[in-house]
Parts: C-alpha cells; structure tokens; sequence
C-alpha cells in the first residue's frame, strides 16, 4: 500500500500523486534498498535533465542583449527567435511539468487547491500570453508592450519555473526518501541467509526466506541472528542495540530468546527458529514504527487549518496584485501585473507548511526505533515532554523479570561447588523458573552437570532424584521434612536472610541438609543510571509494586525512592495513577505485567518493557523492547528535540510566506525599480520545502 505523509488517511494500492497535495505516495512500510532508484525520483530526474537541455538555450536566447559575444539576433532572422522560444520552452513546459499539470488538473477536480495548481497555474499563463503574442503579436495591447514598444514573451520564465521547480522535487524527495532510512537500516539487520542443522547433525546455507518454524539453526561467532527463537544448544554473549540501543552484550544460554538483528559474539549455538519473515520482533518493531510515522500530532492542527485556506487566499492576492499593478503600476502596467500575480503564485508554496510536522515526526519515530523506544503514534511524542511524574512497576522494569541464582551457601562437608553442581544436575529435569536459574548459574560457574536417575517432582515443592551414587533432594523446607531431612540450621539462616526479600532454595544430600540456594529477581544494570538521568531531568519516581513487602523493599532501599507502594492490586495502582492526575501531575507509568494494563492505559503515558506480556504492550503509548529504563530519559528528551523542531519547521514555513509573498507582489519595486523574477520565485519555493526537511 502507498499513502501521502502529508495525508496519512490516503492509501493506494500502487504508486501514484495525493488526490489532497499532490505530493507523490510513498509505502506504508519501508522497503529493503536493492539498488534500483525510486521510481518517482527517476521520473523527476529524467523530466529535469531535459529541462535544463531546452531551458539554457532558450535563456541564452532571452539574455542575447547582455551576454558576451556576436548576438543570435545579428546572426538569425529577427521573426524566427520567437517561434525558436515557443519550441524550446513548450516540451519543458508540457513534458518535464506535465506531472505537475496533470495533479493540478486533479485538484481543480476534487475542490482541493494544491501547491500544483499554482505552479500550473502560474506557468500555463506565462506560456499562453507568450503564445498569444507569437501568434498574434498585432493584437497584443499597448499596456502590456515595452517602452519601445516590443512586444514581451515570457518563454522563459515558465521553462525556467517548471526547471526549478522539478529541481526542487528532485532534492525534496530525496530528502524525504531519506527520512526512512532509519527504519530501511534497521530491516537491513536480518542477514540474507541462516545455516540450517538437519536432522543428521549436517549444516548447510539456505536463503532467509527458505527458512521454516521448527527447524535448527547455528549461528556462529560475529554473525547476525537470522530470525526469532529460544537457544537448544551452546551459549555466547548477543548484542541487543537494535532492540535497546546499547551495544552492551547480553549473556545468552540454554532456554533463552534470541531476537532476528542481533549479533552474535565469540561463542556458538544452535537454536530454534520460532518467528520468521513479518512475525520476527524485528520486523514487528519496524510495521510498528512505519505506522506511528504516518499518524498526526495535535501540533499540525494549526497548520491543517491554514493549509485549507491557503491556496484559495494566494489566489485572491494574485489576482488582487495584478488589478493593482494594472489600475495603478507604472508603464507597462499589464506586463508588470503579470510578472508580479505569476511570482505571487509561484512562491507561495503550501508544501513547506504541510511538511513541518511530518517530517519531524517520521524522522524522530525512526531516531526512536534505533535508540530502543517504540512510540505508537504523533501524539505520544507531543505528550512525553511534559511528564513530571513516573510510576514505575517492580518486578520486569526495575528488576529483570526472571530469578537468577545470586549466591550458594553450605553447611557440612560439603563444599558450594560441589552442591550447585548436584543441585543443577538434578534440576535439568525441570520447567520450573527457580530450576532454570540453578542450571543456567551453575552453567555461568562452568560446573559440570551429570545426568539424573529416578528423577520425580512435586509441583510447587520440589524435586528428587539420584546423580550418581548420590540421592539429592531440591526444594522447600517443607519438602525436605517430609523426607526425613533436618533442615532447623538451614531455616534459622534463611530466616534472617527473608528479610530483605531474597528467596531460598533448600538442597540435602544423601539425607543430610548440605546447602542455601540463593535465588534473586536482580536488579537492571541500567536501573541506577536510568534514575539518576530521570531525577536530574526534574521527574519525580514512585514505586507500585503488587509483591510483598519484604522484597520491594529489598530492592528499593539502595535508590532512595521518592514513595514506595507494596502489595498493590491492579485497581490500587489504577488509583493511585488517577490521585497523581488530580494533584495535577502529568504521570507516567512503567510496568511490563498484565496487572499492570489497566495504570498503563488510565496513564498519560503507559510505557512497557519489551520483556512484557502483549497485554500491556497493547495498552501503552511507548515500548521499551530492551527493557531499558534509560529508553525513558531517551523518549523525553526526543520528546523535546521534536516539538523544537517542529516549532522552529512552522516557524519557517509561516516566515517564509509572510515574508515571500510581499516580495512578490512588488513590495520592494519603490526601492529597486524591479520586480522579484518569477525565476527567482520558483527557486525560493523550491528550496522552502527542502529547507524544512532539512531541518527535520
């Protein structure tokens, strides 16, 4: 599908011109480069360069007078010059602004006046009164005649117009071309090819998009993750950036997810593939950020609405400026009305108004999507700026969201090494969270594990089996007490050591209570340096949390937070949000549960971490897929850059025309005896446009 930036509501099925502005459709969702230039652009550029073949010499004809060397009139017959112009100037015309005459055409149809219909309409009476004094020079009345009483022909000025102007769309719509980069970048990511693992342990390349759910892929050291999936085999450290922004390596083993994009680091491992094509986070991010690029901020109101009226009221000044020159004008009054309504027409170019939010937007949705932060559309971006307050969940935003193993202590003879080594061991056998982060920390300590006999569980208590001539036992006290074990010295540490919120797992050897697993959800690496960016950015943090007291505690203590709420429903958390509303706070709230969907949703600004649930992703305005809550300080300041650079694009625009328009119209003629070429007119319009994306 093909849509307008300036009028995302369009949507064609091929490519083609906005029935509102003109302006050429791009797709909705960037594509990959392969090498082949734009078919709009190549469009332009071809139209261009015949343009400036016919227009040089047709203003060298125009400038005979005052250039150098033997005059064309001395060597021509006078009579053929004029009809030497109507040639060279009716294929620019005609050929290299036939686009632009045709989505004029368009306009006058549909009732929406575009930039289009001046151009046209500027340029096509340039060409006719040229024409109608080259074919009926002896009706061409005194007034519109020089002080010698020549008769003057305009060829010129429109091939030179549309010229400029093609040149104009040439670098508009590489500029905007341009604005999707981010976005191609970042589909770029996805090698174009996976190593498949068959079933016989051989491997071999195969083409991404010969890739199956299901099946083994390797992906070896330094080369980029193919498409989505959980590690089987092996394990490496992956950098994330594409997802968070930060090139720091993320620690992978077996179990955990790899994302399509990433890059793999000095190990190798063999993982399913899970997502492929248009399902991989990848691409999902990228459908995401395209669609958020296409919606509109509450700051282009003020734009629509002059934009509705803009090209109906430069029409009125064009004709008013041509009645004044013609009733009040100094001699010849007709030509000098002409000149100054075809430069009013032509300088006044709406597309510089129309692109000043766009471009910003597009430009800062793809700036975000490198930088980690996801935001659903134009809106949120305005909004983001004016957060003083953030609610942020516990366990996923200030924490990682899964346990892992912190620390072994022992008791007896036998030594932590040796019992993380049995422990995990026996716990391969197991799905559950707290036996995953036994094996992959007994894995991180580069223990050996063996394989378990007689192995049985008790969901929720614990689990049992034999590793070697050793019978182990790994679980709750309870489960330990109910085979026999004494676990009195075991509870009498892990007691003191509840307090601040730590979990523990019990393991007995042989009958005898051997050691403590200590299992914490930790800390986000990034947590302290994300708070200390947000303070110092004037937002006041506060802490909602549905855990217990104890482990909020034990986690909140080392950030000195502002309040701290535990135990929390999903409605005491909604409620807390809609108090902080009405003390006339502008509030965010972080989470990555579905507890936390509805504060999300009530939020001005509902952030989710990537590692969430799709609940509370849907119900927030900005994802964090790195679950990085520096994504936060970055979508505040992107937040300001924007609206700074909207405000400065429309500041442009408006400028522009209140100021070019006067031009024009002969404002100046009192002080310099000439008026504003529309060559010149054509020119400066162009370059609005270019200028504001430019700035974007």
């Amino acid at each position: 599908m093909f849509t307008c930036p300036m009028h995302p509501e369009v949507r064609e099925a091929a490519h083609g011109a906005c029935p509102y502005c003109g302006m050429g459709l791009e797709a909705t969702e960037p594509l990959q480069a392969d090498g082949r230039v734009n078919p709009e652009l190549r469009d332009l550029r071809q139209r261009l360069l015949v343009s400036i073949l016919l227009s040089l010499p047709l203003m060298a004809i125009a400038m005979d007078d005052i250039l150098p060397g033997p005059s064309l009139s001395a060597q021509l017959p006078l009579v053929l010059l004029p009809w030497l112009q109507l040639l060279l100037a009716t294929p620019v015309v005609f050929y290299g602004g036939g686009a632009f005459f045709a989505r004029a055409a368009a306009s006058l149809r549909s009732g929406n006046l575009n930039m289009f219909t001046l151009v046209a309409l500027g340029t096509g009476v340039a060409w006719l009164a040229s024409l109608f004094a080259v074919l009926t020079p002896e009706l061409v009345p005194a007034s519109f005649r020089t002080a010698g009483g020549a008769v003057p022909l305009y060829f010129e000025s429109a091939a030179m117009i549309v010229t400029l102007v093609l040149f104009g769309q040439v670098l508009e719509t590489r500029a905007r071309l341009r604005s999707g980069d981010a976005l191609r970048a970042l589909l770029e990511l996805a090698p174009p090819s996976a190593r498949l693992v068959a079933a016989n342990g051989s491997e071999r390349e195969i083409p991404l998009e010969q890739v199956r759910p299901g099946e083994k892929l390797r992906v070896r050291p330094g080369e980029r993750v193919p498409v989505d999936g959980h590690l089987l085999e092996g394990e490496s450290a992956v950098n994330e950036s594409m997802l968070s922004g930060e090139a720091i390596p993320v620690r992978k083993a077996r179990g955990d997810f790899v994302s399509a994009g990433s890059i793999n680091g000095d190990g190798t491992f063999i993982f399913r593939a899970e997502r492929i094509g248009r399902d991989t986070l990848l691409a999902r991010i990228v459908q995401q950020v395209a669609e958020a690029q296409r919606s509109r901020a509450p700051v282009q109101r003020l734009a629509d609405q002059v934009a509705q009226v803009f090209v109906p009221l430069v029409l009125v000044v064009a004709l008013l400026t041509f009645a004044g020159w013609a009733l009040g004008g100094p001699a010849p009054r007709l030509t000098h009305g002409l000149l100054a309504a075809v430069s009013v027409l032509i300088i006044a170019c709406p597309c510089a108004l129309g692109l000043a939010t766009p471009m910003a937007i597009m430009i800062a949705m793809g700036r975000g999507a490198r930088a980690g932060v996801l935001f659903r559309n134009a809106e949120v971006v305005e909004r983001m700026r004016e957060i003083d307050t953030l609610v942020t969940d516990k366990t996923g935003t200030l924490t990682m969201g899964r346990p892992a193993l912190m620390d072994v202590l022992t008791f007896g003879k036998w030594s932590a090494s040796a019992v993380l080594a049995l422990a995990a061991s026996l716990a391969q056998g197991s799905n559950h969270p707290l036996a995953r982060a036994i094996v992959t920390g007994a894995k991180e300590r580069q223990r050996e594990l063996q394989k378990a006999d007689g192995f049985s569980s008790e969901t929720g208590r614990g689990i049992i089996g034999r590793i070697g001539e050793h019978e182990v036992v790994v679980g709750s006290a309870a489960f330990l007490r109910a085979r026999n074990v004494d676990e009195t010295q075991l509870a009498a540490t892990s007691d003191k050591l509840h307090a601040n919120g730590h979990t523990f797992v019990y393991v007995a050897i042989d009958g005898e209570a051997t050691g403590l697993l200590h299992i914490a959800d930790p800390v986000r690496e990034s947590t302290a340096a994300a708070l200390a960016l947000l303070r110092a950015d004037g937002v006041r943090v506060i802490v909602a949390s549905g855990d217990a007291r104890a482990s909020v505690a034990g986690v909140t203590r080392r950030f000195d937070f502002e309040e701290v709420h535990a135990e929390l429903l999903p409605g005491e958390k909604l409620t807390l949000i809609e108090q902080l509303q009405k003390e006339g706070r502008r509030v965010a709230m972080a989470g990555d549960g579905i507890n936390d969907a509805p504060a999300l949703a009530q939020a001005d600004v509902g952030i989710a971490m990537g590692s969430g649930d799709d609940i509370a992703k849907q119900s927030a305005d900005i994802t964090l897929p790195g679950g990085d809550l520096r994504g936060i300080a970055r979508a505040r300041r992107l937040s300001r850059a924007t609206l700074k650079n909207i405000r400065q694009n429309l500041f442009f625009a408006f400028a522009y025309n209140i100021l070019g328009i006067p031009i024009a119209a002969g404002l100046l003629y009192p002080l310099t005896g000439a008026l504003l070429s529309p060559m010149l007119a054509a020119l400066a319009m162009s370059l609005s446009s270019v200028s504001v994306i430019g700035n974007a």
